[in-house]
């Protein structure tokens, strides 16, 4: 299948098209559809012409890319020179960083057209995106559903065809979770292939930069342009020279399926993934049924960490700095706690008090240490499993997208939602949702592939072969395709 990336390239390379005309195009469905599906927080159209216009520039001087004059969207996390940042929280009104992230100044060089910032939960802590201080994105399969989150307005964008790839980021499934709920391809790259510099931090051990798109195709096309080590991220790592090469050949391939990633999970996603399994084994693929204990424990371990990262990375809004400061104090100290107290949402609170807790005198060792030494534990596991197996596969999401409203009354339920992904972030493994299949009410179910550490290039391909022998069909191609 070949992905809208590149079909839209060719058609900008062969000047069947220009990207101002794209971009105009883009612009229109933005103002047609946001009002109602509320993907995007900012929007940066006077920016994004202008990007256009570079970006033709360098197409009639032969220096295009396969991005060059694509639109596309950022995650409200991902830092912009002089363009809102704001995390979708109060606390960052008005927020202009004075730096670009070090994946959006890829993009920009190589004539990305950026259309503007998407919605998401407060910080990046949620799994419907309904902790924004803008209120919640709509699932443009289903307005009545949620886009799942955090990085459920980046989905949205893609899904409703308001940008041709967005990035997001995942700490603990942000980018998986919610393109399984939209029916869209969501990449969580190997923890450090993709530089955090200029992503405002959640959980520094387990973010992680990566696309959205409508194909894996596609997906590989945007990860080739923003990885690679960057000398102001510590954690980045080295990634293989040259475009990243996707094999449709799952002969001989050994894929695990994971019990522990099973219990509890929808029956019509089981029945789906089960289903695709299927796929790969008429492929000539070796399917091993396998267990790996320490995965029941992934959950607990991720929320420890998670929140105690979080705790330290948002002491630094206080209101003295930049952002929001309460207009009424008594004293400096005052001013913190109202600031605080005022701009941070129920969530992100809840979430900074239970990282202080864990990390306080007398329960860190029972809580901090020991979520530390389990996670050791289930990076041995995962080793161990892939000595033996090429990738795993496993369900993205252990339901389809909630409807709206629905975490409120039940939010053991949306902390639950994640219990498929986070192991991922917790190893820092690579992994790609994609759609296959829906549930009985239409809605999208998702299907994660994963692999080792530093084999992005296996997960993708076998991703890719997956979507090529299920015959799924890219929607929404554009309309100066």
């Amino acid at each position: 299948m070949i992905g809208k990336i590149t079909q839209l390239s060719a058609a900008l390379q062969s000047r069947k098209i220009s990207s101002q005309e794209l971009t105009k195009e883009y612009i229109s469905r933005i103002e047609k559809l946001n009002p109602t599906l509320n993907a995007y927080v900012c929007s940066t159209f006077d920016y994004a012409l202008k990007n256009a216009e570079y970006a033709d520039g360098l197409i009639a001087q032969g220096k295009g890319t396969p991005l060059t004059g694509i639109p596309m969207s950022l995650k409200d996390n991902i830092s912009t020179d002089g363009l809102s940042t704001t995390c979708c929280s109060k606390i960052l009104q008005g927020y202009k960083p004075y730096y670009d992230a070090i994946v959006w100044s890829k993009l920009k060089a190589q004539g990305a057209v950026l259309l503007g910032k998407t919605n998401m939960d407060e910080f990046a802590m949620g799994s419907t995106s309904e902790t924004s201080c803008y209120g919640a994105p709509l699932n443009p399969v289903n307005t009545s559903r949620v886009t799942g989150g955090s990085s459920g307005g980046a989905a949205a964008s893609v899904k409703a065809d308001m940008a041709v790839y967005a990035l997001g980021s995942d700490t603990g499934g942000s980018i998986r979770q919610p393109a399984a709920f939209c029916g869209a391809v969501g990449f969580k790259p190997t923890y450090g292939a993709v530089s955090r510099y200029g992503l405002i931090a959640y959980g520094s051990s387990l973010d992680q930069i990566g696309p959205l798109t409508t194909s894996v195709q596609d997906a590989a096309v945007v990860y080739d342009a923003i990885r690679g080590k960057d000398e102001k991220d510590q954690t980045s790592v080295q990634t293989p020279c040259g475009a990243t090469v996707l094999s449709k050949d799952v002969k001989g391939l050994k894929i695990g399926v994971a019990e522990e990633f099973f219990t509890g999970i929808n029956s019509e996603i089981k029945n789906a993934i089960e289903a695709a399994i299927s796929l790969y084994e008429r492929g000539g693929a070796q399917v091993k049924r396998i267990s790996v204990p320490a995965l029941k424990s992934a959950l607990p371990v991720y929320y420890i960490i998670a929140c105690a990262e979080a705790s330290s990375n948002l002491g630094r809004y206080d209101g003295i700095r930049y952002g929001y400061r309460a207009p009424d104090y008594a004293s400096i100290d005052d001013m913190v706690v109202k600031t605080r107290t005022q701009g941070f949402g129920k969530e992100v609170k809840k979430r900074i008090m239970l990282g202080t807790y864990v990390l306080s005198s007398g329960y860190f060792d029972a809580y901090y240490k020991k979520a530390c030494l389990i996670r050791k534990q289930i990076i041995a596991d995962f080793d161990k499993v892939f000595s033996d197996c090429d990738i795993l596969i496993a369900p993205a999401a252990p339901n389809t997208a909630f409807p709206l409203g629905y975490s409120g009354g039940n939010p053991i339920e949306m902390y639950l939602s994640d219990v498929c992904t986070v192991p991922v972030n917790i190893a820092g493994l690579p992994a790609v949702s994609l759609p296959c299949g829906k549930d009985k009410n239409g809605l999208p179910i998702g299907m994660q592939v994963i692999a080792n550490r530093q084999c992005d290039a296996a997960a993708l391909s076998a991703a890719c072969f997956y979507e090529e022998a299920a015959g799924i069909v890219i929607e929404n191609g554009g309309g100066l395709l």
